[in-house]
């Protein structure tokens, strides 16, 4: 029995009590979703719940007599061995270990649909994150948001939400410009100007502008700026979606703000807005009113000189999102874009949508790691790239997933580097070659899950204190998933795997899947090939979720 399924059974039990007068409560005061929680000592039960104590006062009697009829109750469940009352009135569940076990056939029976469910079914979600400039290379300020950003996602669908992961280039303004005299100046043996782009990197896309483009020294400056930028810019994009691949991210929509401005889109969203009434002309320039939804002050739209602004093309971008039928719409920003909150918020309002429910903003801490070096190709900053060739994919990604992102970070090398359990990403990940070892092992020595095509399994026989322990964990996986899902935290399905690795390793010292020498293979045995590869199932799912690998060996 899961904590879902015991959670369900008691609200079930609830208002069986409140239908037959047990109870004076309200049909609508009894909550869909009971709390249950291990007990801090595991003599008093599998599981624990102190809803009468929230509930008694309601109900006009006390927490114990509100315990005893709904322990009553309780007991008549299918499962549920045993209820005790402990306290002012907690309830304690004792869980029958051949319904518990049935949980590890369960697991290995959905495979890689485990802990998947349906919270956010029927939600549209568009995420944007990372969205660098494209006039340089992934840095360091990038690799959280990379990170999180995608298993943000990744746990987002694991509950049911139609996502659209978004990259949000920003290659229209001055400093494409910028860029583009920065290649041109290298091209030609010049100093790059003040304000321009300095590092190995501008000189390394002049050389693929000249390949592609062989005769563009030949051109006047004011005739070669239009490739170069445009040739340069393909280049640079090519680098980052190159370098993302390697970190595992993957995103569904490059979007361009260049192709806003091309489309009309800045006049058609200055437009709309002006026909909700929140546009405003003021000294030659076109405003937005957004203090009327929160904002410090109202916010230029179009310059005097007939310019937009950033924050028109946000406003362009933001009514784009909205027609394209996202409902929902995240923006992941950096630990200095805390200003960008009400604005956003704002344009969101002035659109006509509802800023609590239609746009969410999530403000990242910055991210440090000790000892490492600047890029020597870019040279002043710490490239991505330099840090996936150096600490590896799966070590800075598991290591950036197991934190809140509004917590400043800095990463150790020695220990990402260490090969002990000091390490989490070495110690989630060996408890999963663990668990394939085991299995490798068992079928060597003749244990199968399956004997004549028959499967092989006896629930009632995973009794054994750790086994009771692993299957709690793994049965907190898809509640776990769906609170990661419900509040952005994907650190919560890493700690997760922590404690189910822990399980596994003390299960695993304790209790053998294979048996010794000679001794005959028995249903035992193959029952606990069938939770030993449940643990593998749940350690690859979670893993998975996060952007990192479950190796086989290690």
């Amino acid at each position: 029995m899961t904590p879902e399924e015991l959670s369900l059974a008691i609200s079930a039990c609830l208002k069986d009590a409140v239908a037959a007068g047990e109870i004076a409560l309200a049909a609508s005061a009894v909550p869909e979703d009971v709390r249950v929680e291990r007990p801090k000592n595991r003599d008093h039960g599998d599981w624990a719940t102190n809803i009468a104590l929230q509930l008694a006062k309601q109900a006009g009697t006390n927490p114990r007599e509100f315990a005893n009829v709904l322990g009553a109750r309780l007991k008549s469940i299918n499962g549920v061995s045993a209820v005790d009352i402990a306290g002012p009135g907690f309830l304690n569940i004792t869980v029958d270990a051949a319904v518990a076990g049935t949980l590890a056939k369960t697991i290995v029976e959905a495979g890689k649909e485990y802990g998947t469910n349906a919270a956010l079914a029927g939600r549209t979600v568009n995420m944007e994150f990372v969205s660098a400039n494209p006039t340089g290379p992934l840095h360091i300020g990038h690799t959280r948001w990379a990170a999180l950003g995608d298993s943000i996602a990744r746990v987002l669908r694991a509950s049911g939400a139609d996502v659209t992961a978004e990259y949000y280039i920003n290659d229209a303004g001055s400093q494409m410009n910028t860029f583009a005299t920065s290649v041109y100046s290298r091209l030609h043996g010049l100093p790059v100007p003040d304000g321009g782009y300095p590092g190995q990197y501008i000189s390394d896309l002049g050389h693929e502008v000249l390949t592609a483009h062989p005769d563009i020294r030949e051109l006047t400056e004011v005739a070669a700026l239009p490739v170069i930028r445009a040739a340069a810019y393909e280049a640079q994009m090519k680098d980052i979606k190159a370098t993302l691949a390697d970190f595992g991210v993957e995103f569904d929509v490059f979007f361009s703000e260049q192709e806003l401005h091309d489309a009309g889109a800045i006049e058609s969203a200055v437009a709309r807005l002006r026909e909700q009434g929140h546009v405003f002309d003021d000294g030659g320039a076109v405003w937005l009113r957004t203090t009327d939804f929160g904002d410090d002050k109202d916010r230029v739209l179009i310059r005097a000189n007939g310019e937009p602004t950033y924050f028109a093309a946000d406003a362009a971008y933001y009514l784009s999102k909205k027609d394209r039928g996202f409902t929902e719409k995240i923006y992941l920003l950096g630990a200095d874009h805390h200003g960008y909150i009400n604005r956003l918020k704002a344009i969101a309002a002035a659109a006509g949508d509802d800023p609590e429910v239609n746009i969410e903003v999530l403000i990242g801490q910055l991210v440090s790691v000790n000892g490492a070096k600047l890029s020597k190709r870019a040279g002043n900053i710490i490239e991505l790239k330099d840090l996936i060739d150096w600490l590896g994919k799966d070590a800075v990604r598991y290591s950036l997933a197991r934190f809140p992102a509004d917590s400043p970070l800095t990463l150790d090398p020695e220990l990402l580097k260490k090969h002990s359990n000091e390490n989490p990403v070495f110690y989630v990940q060996y408890a999963h070659a663990r668990s394939r070892g085991a299995a490798r092992n068992a079928v060597a020595a003749g244990v199968e899950r399956h004997v004549d095509g028959q499967e092989s399994f006896d629930a009632s026989l995973l009794d054994h204190a750790t086994e009771n322990e692993l299957l709690s964990y793994l049965g907190s996986y898809p509640s776990v998933i769906a609170k990661a899902a419900e509040l952005r935290e994907p650190h919560r399905v890493a700690r997760h795997l922590e404690t189910i690795a822990g399980a596994y390793h003390r299960w695993y010292d304790a209790c053998r899947i294979a048996p010794m020498g000679d001794e005959a293979v028995t249903d035992l045995n193959r029952t606990r090939l069938w939770l030993n590869d449940a643990t593998s199932q749940v350690l690859a799912n979670g893993l998975d979720l996060l952007g990192v690998s479950a190796p086989e060996r290690m």
